[in-house]
């Protein structure tokens, strides 16, 4: 309204200089020329007027959507294990915290890539308002079944590698999340300092994850500069992880698995054979350890969901598009030391000593 009026006052102004102007002439000629100036100066600041209301109208127009709508949310969570259910609720409280109205979706692939194609074509003709898709095979399953509605990624390693963005800097397209990249360095020299006699680690992973064997291969440069060698040991499935490392047994010093989907949700099995065989798990994060592992030093998945979950409000409140949202990463402090106790005393390993 401020702007209005100002225009109105340079539209009296100007009004009064041509009223002035006029003593000096021809008074009929002069009275055309003032009501030309004044039609032409009030279509024009009808039109500035129109301009200044449109814009006050579009500054509040997503705000006014954020307060009226429900937004219809699909999540498709590769399979259930600690990590993805801990993204998984982070997701949503980030959600809640913001105040948003919401109807969710939750769809679980039981670890099935048969699954994730069913779940993503379900989503893609439900047309959601967002969508987000845990762990990497249940990425790639959306990404190739949704074009047009925005999708959010997490407990994925490395986007781009897989496929799933253009570059991790400018996503490019309606896809962008979050990644679980691991301090796969710091992981191997904690497996170093609880094992220093290790000579050989058997790197343990699911060979279908293509999240997987880039974390392996990380892994193995890790391990050769810290003096040691690897074998790696790889299962298709859950149904083999039991007798993958009980080939393991003898041949390795200790076991070094990474954010892997299928492991992770099997360690319980990875656990009890390497646990009545002495043989130490260094594992990609805190679940793991949870269940069988000896130690990690991780991100936290929750905080990671969280993060994630704040990109979906930005994009359904604030009109961000995921094509110029960088993938996120948790900063390193985030990081944090988990230790199985259990796990150290019937390995018979000190662990008293660890920050």
């Amino acid at each position: 309204m401020k702007k209005i009026s100002k225009i109105m006052s340079l539209v009296v102004a100007g009004v009064m200089v041509l009223s002035m102007t006029a003593c000096g002439g021809n008074a009929a000629e002069t009275t055309a020329a003032v009501t030309e100036a004044q039609k032409e100066t009030a279509a024009d600041t009808a039109a500035k007027a129109e301009e200044t209301t449109e814009g006050e109208a579009s500054e509040s127009e997503t705000a006014a959507k954020a307060e009226g709508t429900t937004y219809k949310i699909g999540v498709l969570q590769l399979v259930q294990h600690t990590a993805l259910d801990a993204a998984n609720d982070g997701f949503i409280a980030a959600l809640d915290d913001a105040g948003i109205a919401y109807e969710v979706d939750q769809q679980n692939a039981s670890g099935e890539q048969s699954a994730c194609q069913t779940v993503a074509s379900k989503f893609a003709n439900e047309k959601k308002d967002l969508i987000l898709a845990i762990a990497t095979p249940a990425a790639q399953a959306m990404v190739g079944a949704v074009e047009d509605t925005p999708v959010l990624i997490t407990a994925v390693t490395d986007p781009a590698e897989s496929g799933l963005v253009d570059t991790n800097e400018k996503p490019g397209a309606n896809v962008t999340g979050t990644s679980d990249l691991t301090p796969v360095k710091e992981q191997i020299d904690l497996l170093k300092q609880l094992v220093p006699d290790a000579r050989t680690v058997g790197v343990l992973y699911c060979s279908a994850e293509s999240n997987s064997k880039i974390q392996a291969d990380m892994a193995k440069e890790a391990i050769a500069a810290a003096g040691m060698e690897s074998k790696e040991y790889t299962v298709s499935g859950s149904n083999e992880i039991q007798t993958v490392v009980q080939s393991m047994v003898g041949a390795v010093d200790a076991v070094y698995a990474p954010t892997d989907n299928v492991i992770a949700a099997g360690m319980a099995t990875v656990g009890m054979v390497a646990g009545d065989n002495k043989l130490p798990v260094i594992c990609g994060e805190a679940g793991m350890v949870q269940n069988g592992g000896l130690a990690t030093y991780g991100i936290d998945y929750y905080q990671l969901g969280y993060m994630t979950g704040q990109q979906a409000v930005k994009i359904l409140t604030e009109g961000a598009s995921p094509a110029d949202m960088p993938i996120e990463y948790l900063p390193a402090e985030k990081c944090e030391l988990t230790v199985n106790e259990e796990t150290a005393q019937t390995l018979g390993i000190d662990v008293s000593g660890l920050k």
